[in-house]
């Protein structure tokens, strides 16, 4: 039976986020012998949080040059750790630091990388995985021949591994020894108060290109938008996504929310969401959108218009109000 290695990087307090527990979770239901590779600045919070994982070996790279996301140490750890447990297939998270680096890990191991899969399973007594086509219309399941086969799960598609966590004994924790040949000199971070973007929130805020359009006073009102929508991620702690004709309207010389970026987009070519529940306000309901939207556990919309697309299928519940409005009392009522 193929040995599998999960892949992962630890945060900046040494732990494992959500998203590498739902890869190992994928890895474990393989059912073949399991190594774990950890990477980042310090592992042992990490290296206890999967002790209970049956792994038969836990590997890291780790020290202060691994603790930043950075092309050139995360390769040559990432590839370190390929090396050295032998793995056939290696399963990693599909955050943005692993989906950066390891198609290049892949060329380096003459192997082949699969990214933003969806299910894991043994299908005919080989691995395969499903994943998503032609903007989620269509889905395949893959199997290959070519070792190693690097796999990037996407986060919110299997449930987290709960194991007890435990204490790994410290020669269970073999340190690959990596070379590098750059430095950091520092790291900038955005002010935590006005991070919009949470894939582990449970609510999904969208917005639409409604909130820039003129309101019933014939009067666009942007800034007070965009304070609605900031208060409201602020006090719930949910993520903003937006509808491509919203962060379209930047290079269109139209009035723009000025914290909404392409990052934040939805459906075609923006992210494909899957937080638990959702809030979509002043959207068209255009198709690319609602594709981006499907995945979303409990759909809510607010809307002026009864027939617009969100009405018609795409929501589960229509709220037929202004959303301005709505958002003004939600946020009043937050704040008691």
């Amino acid at each position: 039976m193929e040995s599998i290695l999960l892949l992962a990087h630890t945060e900046a307090d040494g732990a494992l986020a959500r998203p590498a527990l739902e890869a190992l979770a994928a890895a474990k239901n393989l059912g073949s012998p399991l190594h774990i590779g950890l990477v980042g600045g310090q592992v042992q919070p990490a290296a206890d949080l999967v002790a209970g994982a049956g792994a038969a070996r836990i590997l890291a790279v780790s020290g202060e040059a691994f603790g930043q996301a950075r092309y050139a140490t995360d390769a040559v750890a990432a590839e370190a750790l390929c090396r050295a447990s032998g793995a056939a297939i290696v399963i990693a998270p599909g955050t943005s630091r692993w989906s950066r680096v390891l198609p290049g890990v892949a060329f380096r191991l003459d192997g082949r990388v699969d990214t933003h899969a969806t299910a894991l399973a043994t299908l005919n007594g080989v691995p395969a995985v499903t994943r998503w086509f032609y903007r989620q219309r269509m889905e395949g399941v893959l199997t290959r021949s070519q070792r190693p086969w690097i796999v990037l799960l996407d986060a919110g598609c299997v449930p987290v591994w709960t194991g007890a966590p435990g204490k790994a004994v410290v020669e269970t924790v073999e340190l690959v020894p990596v070379e590098t040949r750059t430095t950091v000199t520092g790291t900038r971070s955005p002010e935590a108060g006005e991070q919009t973007i949470r894939p582990d929130a449970k609510l999904l805020f969208v917005a639409g290109a409604g909130w820039t359009k003129k309101q019933a006073d014939g009067a666009t009102h942007t800034a007070e938008a965009e304070k609605l929508i900031l208060d409201f991620l602020r006090a719930s702690q949910a993520s903003l996504g937006g509808s491509k004709s919203l962060v379209d309207l930047s290079g269109e010389g139209e009035a723009v929310l000025r914290f909404m970026t392409h990052l934040n987009q939805i459906g075609q070519t923006g992210a494909t969401p899957r937080h638990p529940k959702g809030l979509s306000t002043c959207c068209h309901g255009e198709e690319p959108h609602a594709v981006g939207w499907r995945f979303i556990g409990q759909r809510r919309a607010v809307n002026l218009d009864a027939n617009c697309g969100w009405a018609r299928g795409k929501a589960d519940v229509l709220y037929v109000a202004d959303a301005f409005a709505v958002m003004r009392e939600v946020n009043a009522l937050l704040a008691k």
